[in-house]
């Protein structure tokens, strides 16, 4: 499914957990945290909605390689003498300079997530919040996974949901962890709905559960993919407002 159908079905997720579950307050950020999860299963995908926006940093990622490579080896020619050593430099610089270079698109990508990730989790180790170095840590390993393969499963919902509860704990943000979860859950069910498919219990169980629905890409997925947002929209929208008692 389409990362912008991920997006629709997780704010309307979001309205869902605002409007209908008791307790929990009318939120607008709670929404957009339903959506920003919706995305989060995708990180194991490059070229995925979220993993693009979060891996903005990829062209710095390219030129600290490069200026690496000029730093180690100007180091090898001002510092050292001709030999095993200097050469042993000469060659690290070289291979760094060629890893920028080669790094495009994907590659440089899974790097700039990796840094992010790495950032993140430092952050939450300096502020003590344990929330804040999950997160991280998910979002440093998830671009080396194959696609549909771990974060794509219960696991990994149970687990976002666990750092939406820290959160919660931490912040006295009531709710977080079910926008975030349900939001991160919408995700797997909407991929059930394609010819893939997902498999929830990965390791434990490979079977791939699926009501293949929809052809993701194709003109006609991409129809079914706007009317399953609409009809689920419609649905929650004539929930919320019975609930009000309009």
């Amino acid at each position: 499914m389409r990362g912008s159908s991920h997006l629709a079905i997780g704010l309307i997720t979001g309205v869902a957990v605002a409007g209908l579950v008791p307790g929990i307050p009318f939120s607008l950020p709670g929404i957009a945290l339903a959506g920003f999860s919706s995305l989060a299963p995708d990180l194991d995908h490059p070229d995925s909605r979220l993993s693009k926006r979060l891996g903005f940093t990829q062209n710095y990622v390219r030129w600290a390689f490069a200026a690496g490579a000029l730093l180690l080896a100007a180091y090898a020619y001002l510092q050292l003498r001709p030999g095993s050593e200097q050469r042993l430099y000469y060659t690290v610089a070289l291979a760094f300079g060629l890893i920028g270079v080669g790094m495009q698109g994907g590659s440089a990508r899974r790097l700039a997530l990796l840094f992010t990730g790495l950032g993140t989790v430092v952050a939450g180790l300096y502020t003590e919040q344990l929330w804040l170095s999950l997160l991280g840590t998910f979002v440093a390993l998830a671009p080396f996974t194959s696609h549909r393969s771990w974060t794509h499963t219960i696991w990994a919902t149970a687990l976002w949901t666990y750092i939406g509860y820290l959160a919660d704990q931490h912040l006295g943000w009531h709710g977080v962890a079910l926008f975030a979860g349900s939001g991160y859950a919408s995700h797997l069910v909407a991929d059930s709905l394609t010819k893939a498919g997902v498999r929830w219990f990965l390791p434990l169980w490979d079977y791939s559960f699926k009501i293949p629905l929809i052809s993701t890409g194709s003109a006609t997925g991409n129809m079914l993919e706007i009317a399953i947002c609409a009809g689920y929209g419609l649905l929650v929208l004539g929930l919320v407002i019975g609930r009000m008692g309009f």
